[in-house]
Formats: structure tokens, sequence, C-alpha cells
């Protein structure tokens, strides 16, 4: 960077002028259910056939197909009656629905969500507060407010949460041996695809989802089968209402929610409530590891060592497991 070559044409300057288009391209087509109806239809299809079989505009349809093509989601056939779209391979694993390793649910979570709040970044820096109020009329000191300000939103959240644990999920509960622990807390664990890696991972353990009230009621009624006899629930606030004593605890994607006060009061919470030996797993995805400094002022004020037990740290999607 900063050669002439650059300075003639700022080719990174319009790469990320345009990164968010590419992103709505992306969510746009997953929304309209383009990959489902390629991969159902086990043929390559018309842009004419998929525009009508979706509801969608000739012309519009024709040009979100090429722009997914450029971004190598489709490939293109051109045949005598014209051309013929189908998914790539990459598109039929993470981008459709019915897939078990499917992204849909948390590119929807993005679009619809995290997306809205995102236009008001400006905002954002000048007032050092999130922007719920004006995306969404929602306080901005309700954390979960966006996130949860409806059931419907809530389930989107949950099962977009489920779709990350579905191809990261095995790799962080393997990051460290954790067969010695069988009386497992997952705080905040959601829609229970993490506890269902664990239990599968561990068959000698039992995982208890403790989460709100309301969590663990969609979690039940969408997520967790009653059959699962290895996955409890514990409905609460863990901030307000008392921990249960475990072997292990789980914070997966927790700690990163709340300033460093909060952060230290829920962790001086589950060291009074582990047993003797136990240990905590918490899953962040943390600063850069080009800037230890920062890195390490980042791990420091959210973990306190243990005696007697084991504090463990796991980086989802990264080659950066710990033992702290």
């Amino acid at each position: 960077m900063g050669s002439t070559e650059d300075l003639d044409y700022p080719q990174i300057i319009v790469q990320y002028s345009n990164g968010f288009l590419i992103s709505k391209v992306m969510f746009t087509a997953c929304e309209l259910g383009v990959f489902d109806l390629l991969l159902d239809s086990g043929k390559p299809l018309s842009s004419d056939a998929i525009a009508a079989h979706l509801g969608a505009s000739t012309m519009g349809m024709e040009r979100l197909l090429d722009a997914c093509v450029g971004l190598k989601l489709l490939a293109v056939e051109m045949t005598q009656e014209g051309a013929l779209y189908r998914n790539t391979e990459i598109s039929n694993i993470y981008l459709t629905k019915s897939s078990t390793k499917s992204q849909y649910h948390i590119m929807m979570y993005y679009s619809n969500t995290v997306y809205l709040c995102w236009q008001y970044l400006s905002d954002a820096v000048r007032e050092g507060r999130n922007q719920y109020e004006r995306a969404f009329g929602i306080s901005s000191k309700d954390s979960f407010g966006a996130m949860y300000r409806s059931d419907e939103e809530m389930l989107k959240f949950m099962a977009g949460q489920n779709s990350v644990w579905s191809i990261c999920g095995r790799d962080v509960l393997a990051a460290f041996d954790l067969s010695p622990f069988t009386q497992i807390y997952d705080l905040g664990g959601g829609g229970g695809a993490l506890a269902q890696e664990c239990v599968s991972l561990y068959p000698n353990s039992t995982v208890t989802i403790y989460d709100l009230p309301k969590v663990v009621r969609v979690a039940k009624e969408q997520f967790v089968s009653p059959e699962e006899r290895q996955i409890t629930f514990h409905e609460g606030d863990f901030f307000n209402d008392s921990i249960p004593e475990a072997e292990l605890y789980i914070l997966s994607k927790i700690l990163h929610d709340w300033d460093d006060d909060k952060c230290k009061q829920l962790l001086a919470k589950v060291y009074k409530a582990c047993k003797p030996g136990g240990g905590v797993l918490l899953v962040e995805s943390l600063l850069n590891e080009d800037k230890p400094d920062r890195r390490e002022r980042a791990n420091s004020s959210r973990v306190q060592q243990a005696p007697g037990g084991s504090w463990l740290w796991s980086d989802p999607g990264q080659e950066n497991w710990k033992t702290l």
C-alpha cells in the first residue's frame, strides 16, 4: 500500500467503498430464497424461471443473479436458451436453509438488525453508545433490546447464534480436554447449539443452559428436544439471581456485551459457585494477535485467576487456544 500504482488508482479505497454492497447482495439472495430454490430444483434455472418462482421482477432478479455470479456464490452456464444459474458448492453448504451448516439465520440477523444499527456509526462514535434507539426506538441501555424486540426477532437471533456454532462449536469445545468436567453450566446458552455439541463430544457430561425465562421457553419449543436427556434448563438472570454449583461454566460470547465492572461481577459469582478444581471456559473473539499489548489488556480486564481451578479461553474461528 502507498505505491505509485495505488495512488494512481485507489483500488483498496474502491474495494472498501463497495464492501456494504457485497454484503447486501448476499443477504438479499438469502432472504428471497435464491439458493434454496436452486438447491431444490436439482438443475440450473434461468433468471426468468427464478424470478417467476420467487415473485420478483425479471430485470431485478437477473441483476441480482449476475452479482452473485461475480461473488462466486452462483455459477452460470450459457446455453442456446440463454443463461442458466446454479449454486456453487459453498452456497449449497452455507447459504441454504436445509444444510446442517447453514448460515442463513445469522445472515438474516446481520441484515435486519446489525446492518440497520451500522447506518448510525457516526452517531455511535460521537455519543459512545449503541444506536438501538435510532434504529428501533429501543433504549440504548437495554443491551438485548434489539435482539429480543419481539418473539420473532428473538427466534431469529437464537437461530443465528445456533448457526454460528454449527461451523465452529466443536472446534471450540475440543480446544481443551473437557472430559473431566461432567456437570456443566452454559451461561447465556440461548438456543442450545453449543450444549448439543458439548454432550455429543463429551457423552458423559450433562449441560444446563442458564438463560432468561423467555429465552428458555423458545429454546425448549424450537431448538432442544425433550429427548435430549443430557441437556436441562435453568431460568434466571445470572447477574441478579444465584448461580448454582457446577464443575465447569461456559461463558460463550457473553463478556463482550458488558463493561469491565459487570464482567468482574459475573466472574466473581462464577468463582464463588464453582466446585473446587472446577473450570471456566471463556469463548470470545478478541483483538488481533499483531497487537499483543492491546490484546493483553482485553484479556486481563476480563479474567481473574482461580486458585485450584482452570480458566480456559478460546477464540472461535482462530487457532488461538490458551489456558490462562
